[in-house]
């Protein structure tokens, strides 16, 4: 089966919080078919009409399930509860959604085994009740999650060795770059668990990764992190997804940039 390319949402978030069916018109017309959901229950249904009306599927989204509350996307925490995975999985169903990723959870829950074990068991639990429902759950990392180690082994590799086999895995390329870790390496370990990527490249400049959002990110296949051989290790890749957390630029050029670079290293990989 061919690789889907796609692209996270969240990457137009300040344009899509505006103009929900004006925003994914112009993703569309940069050349997408496909796009990864971020906070999705609260707007399932007219989300899901936006997307027929424009040619969008969205086979996988994104929604926490290993946490009680929002967690902001530079790692701390909230009060703010999050959807149960019943209203989680009942809003993926109206958007056609197959997989439900977990964003990410806080950099605290990092620090020993025993909270990866309880993370597993969340995960574990939301997946029972998705298997009922025909949804996988998944979970995609930021840096935090390769930056700690237990006996040599990443906090992602202990993860995903206590994960149900139903649990799947989103690799941001980019995040485990910026953990200093080697990718290509990272995904033959993880084998057939990782279905899906974030395909997000960055110069990895050290003054500009140390500001949030990180200011080093550029359009797929301009920057340091080696995607493509990324990409060929990925063995059981079903989506790879486009993702900017902040382009200073014009970011609808540079995700068509992205998906041009995808679709061909994707066309190359298919063909070998």
């Amino acid at each position: 089966m061919p690789v889907q390319t796609s692209i996270q949402l969240f990457t137009v978030n300040t344009a899509l919080e505006a103009d929900l069916d004006g925003t994914l018109a112009a993703v569309s017309a940069r050349g997408f078919t496909a796009v990864e959901p971020y906070d999705f229950v609260r707007r399932a249904e007219p989300l899901a009409a936006a997307l027929k009306a424009h040619g969008l599927a969205a086979p996988t989204g994104h929604a926490f399930l290993a946490s009680t509350s929002f967690v902001n996307p530079d790692g701390s925490g909230t009060t703010v509860p999050v959807p149960a995975p019943e209203a989680v999985f009942e809003a993926a169903q109206t958007l056609g959604m197959t997989t439900v990723i977990d964003p990410y959870t806080e950099p605290a829950r990092w620090q020993s085994i025993e909270q990866i074990e309880e993370t597993a068991r969340l995960l574990n639990a939301a997946a029972e009740i998705g298997a009922g429902l025909g949804i996988r759950v998944g979970y995609h990392n930021h840096a935090h999650e390769l930056e700690a180690t237990f006996d040599g082994r990443t906090g992602l590799e202990v993860l995903a060795g206590l994960l149900d086999p139903r649990v799947v895995l989103e690799v941001d390329l980019y995040w485990v770059a910026r953990a200093g870790v080697d990718s290509p390496a990272l995904l033959r370990t993880l084998g057939d668990r990782v279905i899906a990527v974030h395909v997000k490249d960055g110069t990895l400049d050290p003054e500009a990764v140390a500001a949030y959002p990180p200011a080093d990110q550029v359009a797929a296949g301009q920057g340091a992190v080696p995607l493509e051989e990324a990409l060929a290790a990925a063995s059981a890749l079903e989506v790879a997804i486009v993702e900017f957390d902040h382009y200073p630029g014009d970011l609808y050029d540079a995700i068509e940039q992205s998906r041009v670079f995808l679709d061909e290293k994707l066309a190359e990989r298919a063909a070998r």
